[in-house]
């Protein structure tokens, strides 16, 4: 028995230490949930990658450009057979059907939760007490992987951040949690399906928990965000690698002249921004919509899988995520014309895509446009003074961050992403000054539609304000020693109406026959 005593010593001083200590509970929280969430992470990779290769590749013998982090089947490749862009439309319009008709039967309610799985996640967040049911994570996040398998224009982020934060919620459950404790979780799975997908750890804590406000981020959910987020992409790594999502030479900012062309980035980007969250809304609700209204979910996801599998035939460059473009602007090999009509056709193929209601996300399609954008600015700034803007692609990075800072008012998050990514710190200066004026300068539109300005501003946070105006109001400032008038319960009304008219006192304890108080009677 001593022996037995010895063994389980320790894991009784641990689980005292997970009920009685804060922090260490969160740290094995943010453990645990960012080791599911990274598994979760590297599973949705792999079959995105295995079904984009299944579908453009070996079915429509498609060559696209893929970045250095992500070519898992480049030894399995071939060359020379003769293209069939017409299978695209049929794949997109096969998955945007069944993604209706899955989302009409099993999670209709998900039809108006926000623009994609991290609008959703936000909205869980402020208006649902951090619930997210299993069925929407795992239908959502199997839409996506179908969606971008068949080379509908989204990205990866959005389902992953809702699948993550959908394990944080069941995780929540299973332990039953408290509400708030539901809702940090949340987050903390979230940032572990960024940090993992991005292979970026800090970017993607950071991110999960400032895009759910314009001006503010959630403090508390930092230790198990960060926790979550380091577990998920080191499990991540495990199976890929510590590669970056990008090959591409450091970059280093050098000459203070050359912020001048970073602020004109910025202006740039803020306003394209603001022409790629107009172009979305009005594509999703002025055009998708109304055929919604008329036709049914199922066949306007139909119809966007067909335009947007149309579009792609004849353009095959916006199909997918197109990170691999984004390595060969960053690099210098894509033309200044090519990359304007990368901004445009970017835009209009992903608001079709997910503004029909197929599954996906716009995170990476926002940094595809901004890449884009800063990479006109970049090669027309090397062009005419060259002597200053010495690396062009370095704006295809700023502009990245720049444009994501204004569409959806998260600077810090991206802004250490990009770091991350370009492995140094080289561009900070540029990254900041770009990151602010397009904060100042988007400030009025959003590309996520829950989001609110701050935590007064939250539902989650109601009873945090009503404590906070309590904890500052002192009992000795409104107690007032004396006679209390006490009632019996068998005073009439008219022996009340004696009383109040004798007394000042707007509150009287009622006492019951056994002599305890009973109830308070109060004159309004």
């Amino acid at each position: 028995m001593d022996f037995i005593a010895q063994l389980l010593g320790p894991w009784k001083g641990l689980l005292r230490a997970y009920k009685f200590n804060v922090h260490w509970r969160w740290l094995v929280l943010g453990v645990v949930v960012g080791a599911i969430s990274g598994l979760a992470a590297s599973g949705f990779f792999l079959l995105i990658e295995a079904g984009k290769f299944l579908i453009l590749h070996v079915g429509a013998h498609l060559e696209l450009p893929a970045p250095a982090g992500e070519k898992l089947f480049e030894g399995f490749m071939t060359v020379g057979e003769a293209a069939r862009p017409w299978v695209v439309p049929i794949a997109t319009t096969a998955v945007g059907l069944l993604t209706g008709w899955l989302v009409n039967r099993y999670i209709p309610d998900t039809v108006d939760s926000g623009t994609d799985g991290t609008d959703a996640m936000i909205n869980a967040f402020h208006n649902k007490g951090g619930v997210i049911r299993p069925a929407v994570w795992s239908i959502k996040g199997f839409t996506a992987i179908l969606t971008l398998a068949s080379g509908g224009s989204a990205g990866q982020e959005g389902p992953i951040s809702q699948i993550g934060a959908g394990i944080g919620c069941w995780m929540a459950d299973k332990l039953k949690l408290t509400t708030r404790e539901r809702r940090l979780l949340l987050l903390a799975g979230a940032a572990g399906g960024l940090g993992a997908i991005f292979r970026a750890p800090l970017g993607g804590a950071l991110t999960a928990i400032e895009v759910i406000y314009k001006e503010d981020f959630e403090a508390e959910a930092i230790l198990p965000a960060v926790l979550s987020s380091v577990t998920a992409y080191s499990l991540f790594t495990v199976f890929y690698g510590t590669q970056p999502i990008f090959g591409i030479p450091k970059f280093i900012f050098s000459d203070p002249r050359e912020l001048l062309f970073y602020t004109i980035l910025a202006v740039v980007c803020a306003f394209t921004g603001w022409v790629y969250v107009r172009s979305f809304y009005f594509i999703k609700y002025s055009i998708f919509r109304r055929i919604q209204d008329r036709v049914g979910l199922m066949w306007a996801t139909g119809l966007g899988g067909l335009v947007m599998g149309i579009f792609g035939m004849l353009y095959p460059n916006v199909l997918s995520g197109g990170y691999g473009w984004l390595e060969l602007a960053i690099r210098g090999q894509v033309p200044l014309m090519i990359m304007l009509t990368f901004v445009v056709a970017k835009t209009v193929a992903t608001s079709v895509t997910i503004g029909s209601g197929m599954s996906g996300g716009m995170f990476a399609p926002a940094l595809f446009v901004g890449g884009m954008a800063g990479g006109v600015v970049g090669q027309l700034g090397h062009k005419f003074f060259g002597h200053i803007v010495t690396q062009p692609g370095a704006y295809v990075l700023v502009g990245m961050t720049a444009f994501f800072a204004s569409v959806a008012n998260a600077p810090i998050g991206p802004l250490i992403m990009v770091c991350e990514i370009s492995q140094g710190y080289g561009l900070l200066a540029p990254l900041m000054l770009a990151s602010v004026i397009c904060i100042v300068l988007g400030h009025s539109f959003s590309l996520y539609e829950n989001q609110v300005e701050n935590k007064f501003e939250s539902p989650a946070h109601v009873d945090d304000a009503t404590i906070n105006i309590l904890e500052n109001l002192h009992v000795s400032n409104f107690f007032k020693p004396g006679r209390v008038t006490v009632l019996e319960e068998s005073t009439t009304l008219h022996a009340l109406t004696d009383i109040i008219a004798n007394t000042n006192e707007l509150n009287f304890p009622v006492r019951g026959v056994a002599g305890d108080i009973s109830g308070i009677l109060s004159v309004q």
